[in-house]
């Protein structure tokens, strides 16, 4: 396998002009995680998919709940405010937005996180593989 060189990423992905505003918002997020983003973190930091995670990252004009990099693959956590007709439609943009770079996008509920935590990690194995 291959190490991934962290010096040879692009890790910004965003318009410069949003950069900085986006920055500030996703390092509250990282100081303030649902109770669902805190569980997959402990799993995601511990590099147990043989890649490196990153939790808030910025893509396009969004704020990824997690990322790798190197497998480009994005990971997000849906609460139920994300149950809204409106914010499916959002939701659905924003993935479209980043699947144009050249990400996956795979989403899990909060729930999921909770009771099928298993199943959960099971499926970002595969999906790294």
């Amino acid at each position: 396998m291959t190490k991934f060189d962290r010096h040879k990423a692009n890790y910004c992905y965003s318009d410069p002009a949003l950069y900085p505003i986006l920055k500030e918002h996703a390092k509250r997020m990282r100081n303030l995680p649902t109770d669902a983003e805190r569980i997959l973190w402990m799993y995601l930091k511990q590099e147990k998919f043989g890649k490196p995670f990153r939790r808030q990252h910025i893509i396009a004009s969004s704020i990824a709940d997690f990322v790798c990099l190197p497998a480009r693959l994005v990971i997000e956590i849906d609460g139920k405010y994300h149950d809204d007709i409106r914010q499916q439609y959002h939701d659905q943009l924003r993935t479209e937005d980043i699947e144009k770079l050249g990400f996956r996008v795979i989403r899990f509920t909060n729930e999921d996180i909770f009771t099928k935590l298993d199943n959960v990690l099971e499926t970002i194995k595969n999906n790294i593989s």
